[in-house]
C-alpha cells in the first residue's frame, strides 16, 4: 500500500523519504520598473537571500538583457568569485558590478544610460544547493535628458499665458467697472431731468 501511495504521489515520498533533501528556492527581490536619465548610471538593484551560508565561491550571479518586442534575452554580466563585464557588444564599458555578495547584494550599474538599453533585464543568483525561484525582472525605461534651456524655454511660456489671462482679467474687471459707473451717471441724469420736469 506504501509504494503504491509513493507511485501517485512522488513528491510527498520525496518529503517523507529519508536520504531525499528538499531543495529550497533563492529569494530575489528588484525593482520591477526603472526610469532613467539618457546619459547617466543607473543602478540595477538585485537583492537575494539564501537559505544557506554565502560564500564568494559558490554564489553566482548572471544578468541577462532583452530588447523591447524581442523573446529572447542575451547575457550581458557575470559574477562568479571576480566580475566579468562584457568584452564586447553594446554593454561594453557600460555594465559594471556594484554588489556585495557576502550581504546578499547582486547589482550592476550601467553607466552613461543610451536609448538602445530600453527593455529589460533579468537577474539570476545561485547559491549550490539552493536553486532560484524566481527570476528578477526589471523593466528599464530611457527618457530624453532636458536641458536648462528647454526649462527656460517652458518657464517662458506658462510665464507669459499667465500674464496674458491676467492682463485680459484687468481689462475685463476695468471695463465692468466704467460700464457700471456710466449707467450711474445715466440714472443720476435722469433723475434730474424727471425732478426738473416736475418742477
Amino acid at each position: 500500500m506504501s509504494r503504491v501511495w509513493m507511485y501517485l504521489f512522488p513528491a510527498l515520498g520525496a518529503l517523507v523519504l529519508p536520504g531525499v533533501h528538499h531543495v529550497e528556492g533563492m529569494e530575489l527581490l528588484t525593482s520591477s520598473e526603472l526610469e532613467a536619465v539618457n546619459g547617466t548610471d543607473v543602478r540595477l538593484k538585485c537583492i537575494f537571500k539564501s537559505t544557506h551560508p554565502l560564500s564568494e565561491e559558490k554564489v553566482s550571479v548572471s544578468w541577462s538583457f532583452r530588447p523591447l518586442g524581442k523573446m529572447t534575452g542575451e547575457l550581458i554580466f557575470h559574477y562568479q568569485k571576480s566580475a566579468f563585464p562584457p568584452e564586447i557588444g553594446m554593454f561594453k564599458g557600460h555594465a559594471v558590478w556594484s554588489g556585495d555578495i557576502m550581504k546578499g547584494d547582486a547589482s550592476i550599474t550601467l553607466q552613461n544610460v543610451q536609448f538602445r538599453f530600453n527593455g529589460t533585464y533579468s537577474c539570476q543568483v545561485k547559491n549550490p544547493p539552493d536553486i532560484q525561484g524566481f527570476i528578477g525582472e526589471i523593466s528599464l525605461r530611457v527618457v530624453e535628458k532636458v536641458s536648462f534651456s528647454e526649462i527656460g524655454i517652458l518657464a517662458i511660456a506658462v510665464g507669459g499665458s499667465i500674464g496674458v489671462v491676467l492682463l485680459i482679467l484687468i481689462i475685463f474687471t476695468v471695463v465692468r467697472v466704467f460700464r457700471k459707473q456710466d449707467d450711474d451717471m445715466l440714472v443720476e441724469m435722469e433723475d434730474h431731468r424727471s425732478e426738473d420736469q416736475v418742477l
